[in-house]
């Protein structure tokens, strides 16, 4: 509790605000002044007026809100909190598939390094991909990466054939199509809500395939009372918060003997962490100014997008 006090005592004295992703421990997500999905954090950064930034995510958010907020101190409780799919992206092999495709335009997932955003034309999210692809003509040559899962998946509802970098997240890709079956016997009278980035083959068992926003959405408001979830499992303390009626089922990964799917990058994040990082104002995102420039125009691109499609 102290600790929780001194943390809160902290963001007043230093008009400091603390963003947490949906896979954030339900500690810090309940400590936040904001939780999001990926584009909702940037909305929110874009935005916010605090002098002080904490983005309790991993690395490739807290640079995404350093470029919209330049002016701005943005900590993150541990620098070690990585990502999967942005490492499966580097910046300098990104250039040479772009170079090899030139007519073709760039759309990057938001998971990934601010060098490869300044590579990109579009930035997208799980909420907005498919509508951001859909506002190009249908015979615009795209590359899309790093999510081969997510890409594969939008070019199967949009019609598209865009070309997609080989990448993928770690805790999307574990999820066992066996185990789910299992589940969905077990459970019969459940939905199973599933995010884009799994592979195919689980997306086919899904009722619902969405961002972690929208799969919380539709658990507030379906009349289902049991739910089978294929995400990271730290959105499970948000749904049970907003449906405490309702049955919330993790789906489990392939290997051990967890119930449940997390990232560990996510868990690096500590509550000790983040009261470090708000008093000693450290570690803080720097993104060089050249990358910054380059990357924030695609990025300000998928906002207002995302704005004029009331995303």
């Amino acid at each position: 509790m102290m600790l929780k006090e001194e943390i809160n005592r902290l963001r007043k004295e230093k008009n400091a605000v603390i963003l947490a992703h949906y896979y954030q421990e339900g500690e810090i997500q309940d400590l936040a002044d904001f939780v999001g999905d990926s584009l909702a954090l940037a909305q929110w950064a874009s935005r916010c007026d605090a002098d002080i930034l904490v983005m309790c995510g991993v690395h490739f958010m807290g640079e995404t809100a350093k470029i919209l907020c330049p002016d701005k101190k943005v900590l993150v409780p541990d620098l070690a909190a990585g990502c999967s799919l942005a490492d499966s992206c580097p910046a300098d092999r990104f250039a040479e598939f772009v170079r090899e495709h030139p007519d073709h335009t760039v759309i990057s997932y938001v998971n990934t390094s601010a060098a490869v955003k300044a590579l990109t034309d579009v930035v997208v999210t799980s909420s907005n991909a498919r509508q951001i692809v859909e506002s190009f003509p249908q015979d615009t040559p795209i590359i899309f990466g790093p999510d081969r899962n997510l890409g594969n998946y939008i070019n199967a509802v949009t019609g598209r054939q865009m070309l997609l970098w080989d990448g993928a997240c770690h805790v999307h890709e574990q999820f066992s199509v066996e185990r789910i079956v299992e589940l969905k016997a077990a459970y019969p009278d459940a939905e199973v809500l599933a995010h884009p980035e799994c592979k195919g083959a689980v997306l086919k068992l899904a009722d619902v395939v969405g961002s972690t926003a929208a799969l919380l959405r539709h658990a507030v408001k379906s009349d289902r009372r049991q739910f089978i979830v294929a995400t990271e499992s730290g959105i499970l303390h948000e749904m049970r918060k907003q449906c405490p009626d309702k049955e919330f089922i993790p789906a489990p990964p392939n290997a051990g003997t967890c119930a449940c799917n997390e990232c560990n990058f996510m868990r690096l994040n500590t509550l000790e962490k983040l009261h470090a990082c708000l008093r000693d104002e450290s570690p803080a995102i720097e993104v060089s100014p050249d990358i910054a420039a380059r990357a924030l125009l695609p990025i300000e691109r998928m906002l207002d997008i995302s704005a004029r499609l009331g995303l």
